[in-house]
């Protein structure tokens, strides 16, 4: 099993930054991907951007490229700790964000809780 444990997210006016984290422990050797969702009222989950716990190789949906980035912490020998630094945030940001955690072998999506991300105009 994974754990996953979340922090940051929050009110923020648009053009501004917010930055969440994700920590992941347990299982963590299994893992060969971590990254992040968004799911807005009425819309259907989406990959917002992921990155490959070994070589660190990064994917970004379209519509955050440029403002985004992905970045992990594999330093600890017991969690890994996926950050999102989110920079000029719209309004259309404005989701509930999951990490996600992804193992190869079994084949299992683990989800954190979930954290608000709200863009005021």
């Amino acid at each position: 099993q994974v754990q996953l444990v979340e922090s940051g997210g929050g009110l923020v006016q648009s053009g501004g930054s917010l930055r969440l984290s994700c920590a992941a422990s347990g299982r963590i050797f299994s893992l060969n991907a971590m990254g992040w969702y968004r799911q807005a009222p009425g819309k259907q989950r989406e990959l917002v951007a992921l990155i490959t716990t070994s070589a660190g190789d990064t994917d970004y949906a379209d519509s955050v490229k440029g403002r985004f980035t992905i970045s992990r912490d594999n330093a600890k020998e017991t969690e890994n700790t996926v950050y999102l630094q989110m920079n000029s945030l719209k309004p259309e940001d404005t989701a509930v964000y999951y990490c996600n955690a992804r193992s190869m072998w079994p084949p299992v999506d683990y989800w954190g809780q979930g954290t608000q991300v709200t863009v005021s105009s």
